[in-house]
């Protein structure tokens, strides 16, 4: 079966695709390469022994998708993970993320109601939730003002396939996952952004090989055990999996309903400090961070309800906080042994 990956080549989509591959469907990856490198094409192809089709273009184009989805009429699914996603940069630039990640939503959707392709797995997020009233925060938790244009494009996203859900033949599981981390244990592919990183751990890990000076940590005067901001960390090959069984079970026709949404975490909450306690206990280093100011669109505090996962998708997360931060340090320094 053939499954269009768009991002496949970005830090979640590398490892889906290695998953997707694992189970023997056949992948074409759509990217424009504008925060990933084609590198990860033949890193990926290391891994499972087969080249993905890769095609360089930009989703946000009417006209070049419209093409591709009319070459491409036999896809059997979308799993939809290109888009911005740097909650901080999405403050100062909200045009940037409402343009890029709803004009190639759309572009997508309509490709697959013209060429009738039936099934998306959509890349959600927990940042629709804003500051859940209730932790942990299940699915049917209310969708809160969010707090960043990230977390509202992602809201707004949402919004758009179930409309369309109800008038066409799409049908679309919208997994809402948390903080993914760590990398492959192969070391070929993991968490790279192309400049300043925006999330923690790449941050942590750049940090203690040099290429940082140190560390920010946003804020420790929040109102947690230690002060700084909790999240819900998982292990991206954990996500990457779940994905592969989401998809599976549209394409067995398991859903119960048109559109299906699922949380995707481990149901734990870890400070950012304990992550560093992490990283620090596994690497054997002592991290150089700096306490920062609060940072604009943060939540404070976040963690998922994953028993609905765990019993309608058959999946739950299995790897700990250690494995985690472990695998994204030898990713780090298998990118130094290179460089």
């Amino acid at each position: 079966m053939k499954i269009l990956v768009t991002g496949g080549t970005g830090f979640i989509g590398s490892h889906t695709v290695v998953e997707l591959q694992a189970r023997g469907f056949e992948v074409i990856i759509v990217d424009n390469l504008s925060n990933s490198s084609i590198d990860v094409v033949d890193n990926i192809a290391r891994i499972t022994g087969v080249r993905p089709l890769f095609k360089k273009f930009d989703l946000m184009d009417p006209v070049t998708t419209a093409a591709f989805f009319q070459k491409q009429s036999d896809l059997k699914a979308i799993i939809h993970f290109a888009a911005f996603k740097a909650v901080g940069e999405s403050v100062k630039l909200p045009l940037k993320y409402y343009r890029n990640n709803l004009d190639s939503l759309i572009n997508i959707l309509q490709g697959m109601i013209n060429n009738s392709i039936e099934n998306m797995v959509f890349s959600s997020s927990c940042t629709v939730y804003g500051q859940p009233e209730q932790l942990p925060v299940k699915e049917d938790a209310p969708v809160q003002k969010a707090l960043s244009p990230y977390g509202n494009t992602k809201q707004i996203s949402e919004e758009i396939i179930t409309d369309v859900s109800i008038t066409a033949n799409v049908k679309s599981i919208l997994l809402r996952y948390f903080n993914p981390i760590g990398a492959h244990e192969s070391a070929m592919i993991g968490e790279l952004p192309l400049g300043i990183p925006d999330n923690l751990v790449p941050y942590i890990t750049q940090t203690a090989i040099g290429k940082r000076d140190y560390l920010r940590v946003w804020g420790n005067d929040y109102p947690t055990p230690d002060g700084t901001a909790i999240r819900d960390y998982i292990h991206v090959v954990d996500l990457a999996r779940a994905h592969v069984i989401a998809l599976e079970r549209m394409l067995n026709n398991q859903m119960r309903k048109n559109v299906e949404i699922f949380n995707l975490g481990t149901g734990k909450g870890c400070s950012v400090m304990e992550v560093i306690n992490s990283f620090e206990k596994v690497s054997g280093m002592k991290l150089n961070y700096r306490i920062m100011e609060r940072r604009p669109g943060d939540i404070m505090k976040v963690w998922a309800d994953t028993e609905f996962a765990n019993r309608e998708l058959g999946w739950k997360a299995e790897k700990g906080l250690d494995d985690m931060t472990l695998s994204a340090w030898n990713w780090e320094k298998a990118l130094a042994a290179k460089s």
